[in-house]
Formats: structure tokens, sequence, C-alpha cells
């Protein structure tokens, strides 16, 4: 398939296409004509990638998902690679609440002190 039905099947732009290319992430195949083709595996490629992204996963982040898929793999979750990205992020997930919920206290006692009053609403 050309880039276009591949940006269309998979949801993205086909600027977006291009740089996962330039970043080593898809690669295109080029037909006599000099344009690019793709086949059902890149599909799956780029939802991978699409993923990651969706949920705060950087390109970079996504490397070893696209090599997982790429050696064959049904998932690109299924290589231990993959699973040390996870374990990172989650990791720098743990680190930003806790920063945020130490933020949170602060500016709490802060309005505790400007208004002994106030009420406080707690988030759940």
């Amino acid at each position: 398939m050309r880039i276009g039905e591949l940006a269309r099947r998979a949801g993205v732009s086909v600027r977006a296409l291009r740089y996962y290319e330039d970043q080593g992430l898809v690669l295109a195949r080029r037909a006599a004509n000099g344009y690019r083709e793709y086949d059902e595996a890149d599909v799956r490629l780029v939802a991978q990638i699409r993923s990651l992204m969706a949920v705060g996963f950087t390109l970079e982040d996504a490397r070893p998902f696209v090599a997982c898929l790429r050696a064959g793999h049904a998932s690109g979750n299924a290589c231990p690679e993959s699973v040390a990205v996870y374990q990172r992020k989650l990791a720098e997930i743990d680190a930003e609440i806790r920063a945020l919920a130490a933020r949170r206290a602060e500016v709490a006692g802060q309005l505790k002190q400007a208004c002994p009053g106030c009420a406080i609403r707690r988030i759940e």
C-alpha cells in the first residue's frame, strides 16, 4: 500500500509517517516509480507507536516495541526490552505523582495560612 493508504488506515497524517520514517521507526520500501510501499506489518507498527504516544511515551521509548514487532512477535509488548520500557515509564509516572502530591501539600498549607477557614477539597 502507498503512504496515503497507510496514513488513513493507521489514523495518522502522511507527515507523521514521513517523520517516523526519518526516525527509523517505519521502513518504507520503494517501488520502481519511487513511491513508498508499505504492508500490513507497517499498520501494526504505526498502531503500536500511536498507542504508546497516546499514553505519554516518546518515539524513543517506542523503539524496543517496534523492534519486537519487526522480530516477528505478535505484539510489541512481548520482548524484555519492551517490558523494561514499561517499568521505567511507571517509575517516572510514580515520581511525577509524588512530586505533584508534595506540591499540592505545599499549596494546601499556604492556603490554610492565608485562609484558615477555607475548605480544601480532597481529590479522589
